[in-house]
């Protein structure tokens, strides 16, 4: 496994690159940093929108490195170094009003992304200011969701306490089947996205651009929405902080997000393989 020369470390945010106050620690910027200059590309892939990524990628000199951000779970992908937008795939109009429906009907809350605001039906709600807290964006309320978000969107983001927003997800994954994809990122948020919105398939676009092979692909994360990344690339990591399911899908089960897990793998398969 060690002689594989690896060329993309494709990273999942929270609870994988970030510690849990949402940073990445000097340790995990240093052996990014040094693989960067070995020429591997770091692809950052999240279920965040661009703005809750920028930051990051910017703390990680992406820019003139030539790394990549894949946002919205894969739905919208952007080349750092020279800001073109290689792969955007958005919702139906349509289906937005339908998801605002059927959350305030079961007494959930539904977010959206404008720029750098998050804007929502419920300011104060805790999952809501949550998500403002994971992507330090500011959050507007507004009168008429349906009415006054401006698409096209990406995602639509329905939030509340986890057992009746698992029912939801069942109900809206039959009602809106073919239509909009539905699923669970954490237990309190469910992501409402354009059909086959997926990190592996958005991968595979972005490593068809790069003429590369899901063999030189490290792909690290702690969500079952990184299941399929993890499964696709020549070697799928999880977190110790992980669920079983994820980790028992992995190749290989790194340090936790708090005890740089991420640094632990590029250490030891791209570090000291180029040495």
């Amino acid at each position: 496994m060690q002689q594989q020369q690896y060329k993309v470390i494709v990273l999942d945010l929270d609870g994988t690159l970030t510690n849990d106050k949402k940073e990445i620690t000097p340790r995990t910027r240093s052996a990014l940093t040094e693989a960067m200059r070995l020429g591997v590309k770091v692809v950052l892939a999240s279920g965040r929108p661009v703005y809750g990524i920028t930051a990051l990628a910017e703390e990680l000199d992406l820019k003139h490195y030539g790394g990549y951000i894949m946002a919205f779970n894969g739905g919208k992908i952007i080349d750092c170094g020279s800001g073109e937008v290689i792969f955007n795939q958005q919702l139906d109009d349509r289906a937005i009003p339908l998801l605002y429906r059927e959350a305030k009907e079961s007494g959930m809350e539904i977010l959206t992304y404008q720029g750098p605001e998050i804007v929502t039906t419920k300011r104060e709600n805790k999952y809501v200011l949550t998500e403002a807290f994971i992507n330090k964006m500011k959050v507007r309320q507004l009168d008429d969701f349906p009415k006054e978000v401006v698409p096209p969107l990406n995602k639509c983001l329905i939030v509340g306490d986890p057992n009746p927003l698992h029912q939801l997800e069942l109900q809206l994954s039959v009602l809106l089947k073919g239509k909009v994809d539905v699923y669970r990122s954490a237990g309190f948020f469910l992501e409402c996205v354009p059909p086959g919105v997926d990190k592996s398939l958005s991968l595979q676009r972005l490593l068809d651009r790069l003429h590369l092979t899901r063999e030189e692909v490290i792909a690290c994360g702690d969500g079952y929405n990184d299941l399929s990344m993890i499964r696709f690339a020549g070697l799928g990591v999880a977190m110790a902080n992980a669920a079983k399911e994820v980790q028992d899908a992995a190749d290989y089960v790194t340090w936790s997000n708090e005890e740089d897990g991420v640094a632990h793998v590029v250490e030891k398969f791209v570090l000291r393989a180029a040495k």
